[in-house]
C-alpha cells in the first residue's frame, strides 16, 4: 500500500475518530517501511518493534557460532608446547569474556545520541592517533611476532589499530558534513582527509599493520565518495591508493616475499615458508568437500594450520561444516552489509548525513574487513593478518564490532523515532 492510496483512508479514520469521539487511531502516524517503498501506522508504544530485530539475532547468532569454532579451532592448542601453561578451554573462556565486555560497551554505546558522537568525533580521533602513538613506545607497545600492535592492559591486550577504525567512521562522517559547501574542490575537500588518513596510515605501518592501513584507507575512500566528492576525484583517490600499496609493497622484501608465496603457495620454497598458511588453508578447505568432515573432526587445526582461532577460521569452518558452512557464513555477511547500508540509506533520506555516512562507513568496515578475511583463507588474496568480524579471537576487534555495531542500531532507532514523527 502506498501513501497516495493510503491518503484517502487515513483522512477517513481521521474524520471518524472526530465524529465517534474514539481517537485512538485518528493520530496515528505513518511510519516508512524500510526497502518496501510503503508506510505503515504507528502507536505511541514503546516496544520491540522500534528496534532492529532482524539485525540484531544475525549479530547474536554470528556470536554464538563464533563462540564454538574459536573453541573448536583452538581446544588442541595446549598439546603444543608454547600453549603448554594455558588449559583447553583458555582461548574460549577468554572470548566468552570478550563478548560480554562487548556486549556491555555495545548497551551504553546504544544509550549515546548520534547527535553526540557527532559532537566527538573529531576528539575521538584524537584520541585514536595517541593511542597510535603509545602503542610505538617500548615498554607500553606489545611486541608479538615481530610487530607492534598491542598495548597490554594486564587483564586483556588492546589493539588501537581497532579504536582507529571506529574513530575514522566517526571522523569522516564529520568531516563530509563540515565540508559539503567545497565537496566540489579537491584540495579544500579532499586533501585535509588525505593528511588525517595518511598520518594515521603512518603510525600503522610502523607497527607494521598494513592490513589495517588498508580497512581504513577503504572506510575513508568510501565515505568521501558517498559523502558527495564526486566520481572524478574518487578515481583519483582510488589511484593514488593503489600506487601507494604498489610502492609499499615494491619497498619491502618481506612483502613481496608474501606476494610470490601467494602466487605459488606449493613451491619448494614457499611451501615450508611464506605459503605454509595458506597451502594449509587450503588443504582444509579440500578436505572439507561439500559437507565437511563434522564439527570438531578437523584435522588442520592440530598444529598444522597457525591461527586457526583468529586469522585462520574460516579455513576450519570450511573443514568442518564444507562447502555449504562456507556458503551460509559468506551470505550472512553478504546480508548483515547490505541491511546497514540500507540503515545508512535511511537516514540520508531523512536528511541525517552524519548519521547515514556513519552507518554506511560501518557498513564498508564490516564488509571490506570480512571480504579481505575470506579472500586470504580461500587463497584469492595475499596474506593479510585481519580477522573476521564478529566471529574470530580477538578481544578488541570484537569490542569495536559491537560498539560499531550498537550505533548502527541507535541510527536505526532514532530513523524509527523521526518516522513516528517524534525526537530522536
Amino acid at each position: 500500500m502506498n501513501l497516495a492510496a493510503l491518503a484517502p483512508q487515513r483522512l477517513a479514520q481521521r474524520v471518524t475518530g472526530w465524529i465517534t469521539g474514539n481517537r485512538s487511531g485518528a493520530d496515528d502516524i505513518l511510519v516508512p517501511v524500510r526497502g518496501t517503498g510503503s508506510y505503515a501506522p504507528a502507536t505511541g508504544k514503546v516496544s520491540l518493534a522500534q528496534f532492529d530485530q532482524a539485525l540484531l539475532w544475525v549479530i547474536v547468532g554470528l556470536l554464538a557460532f563464533s563462540l564454538v569454532m574459536v573453541y573448536s579451532a583452538s581446544v588442541a592448542l595446549p598439546d603444543n608446547p608454547r600453549f603448554l601453561r594455558y588449559s583447553h578451554n583458555h582461548f574460549l573462556l577468554r572470548h566468552a569474556i570478550a563478548i560480554c565486555i562487548g556486549f556491555v560497551a555495545a548497551v551504553l554505546a546504544f544509550q549515546v545520541p548520534i547527535a553526540t558522537w557527532e559532537r566527538f568525533a573529531p576528539w575521538l580521533f584524537v584520541g585514536s592517533l595517541v593511542a597510535l602513538v603509545l602503542v610505538l613506545i617500548p615498554g607500553i607497545g606489545v611486541v608479538v611476532n615481530g610487530a607492534r600492535r598491542w598495548v597490554s592492559l594486564g587483564f586483556m591486550s588492546f589493539q588501537p589499530s581497532e579504536l582507529a577504525k571506529f574513530a575514522v567512521v566517526l571522523y569522516a562522517a564529520n568531516y563530509m558534513v563540515r565540508k559539503m559547501e567545497v565537496k566540489e574542490s579537491f584540495l579544500r575537500a579532499v586533501v585535509p582527509m588525505a593528511i588525517a588518513v595518511g598520518l594515521v596510515g603512518a603510525f600503522l605501518l610502523a607497527e607494521p599493520d598494513m592490513g589495517a592501513f588498508m580497512v581504513i584507507a577503504i572506510i575513508a575512500m568510501g565515505i568521501l565518495f558517498l559523502g558527495g566528492v564526486n566520481a572524478r576525484m574518487a578515481f583519483m583517490i582510488a589511484g593514488v591508493l593503489i600506487i601507494a600499496f604498489i610502492l609499499m609493497i615494491a619497498l619491502s622484501d618481506w612483502r613481496r616475499e608474501r606476494i610470490f608465496a601467494y602466487l605459488d603457495p606449493w613451491s619448494e620454497k614457499h611451501a615450508l615458508g611464506k605459503g605454509y598458511q595458506l597451502s594449509h588453508a587450503l588443504i582444509a578447505f579440500g578436505r572439507g568437500e561439500i559437507f565437511g568432515v563434522g564439527l570438531g573432526g578437523s584435522v588442520e587445526k592440530l598444529h598444522w594450520l597457525p591461527e586457526a582461532h583468529t586469522d585462520f577460521l574460516l579455513a576450519v569452518i570450511g573443514e568442518e561444516f564444507g562447502f555449504v558452512g562456507i556458503v551460509v557464513v559468506i551470505g550472512t555477511f553478504l546480508w548483515l552489509t547490505r541491511h546497514i547500508m540500507l540503515i545508512g540509506r535511511q537516514a540520508v533520506q531523512m536528511d541525517q548525513l552524519f548519521a547515514g555516512l556513519v552507518a554506511q562507513g560501518v557498513g564498508i568496515w564490516i564488509g571490506f574487513q570480512a571480504f579481505i578475511n575470506m579472500g586470504v583463507n580461500l587463497g584469492a588474496l595475499p596474506t593479510k593478518g585481519l580477522t573476521l568480524p564478529l566471529m574470530s579471537y580477538g578481544g578488541s576487534a570484537l569490542l569495536f564490532n559491537l560498539i560499531a555495531l550498537a550505533v548502527v542500531m541507535r541510527i536505526d532507532y532514532e530513523n524509527r523515532q523521526r518516522g513516528r514523527g517524534g525526537r530522536a
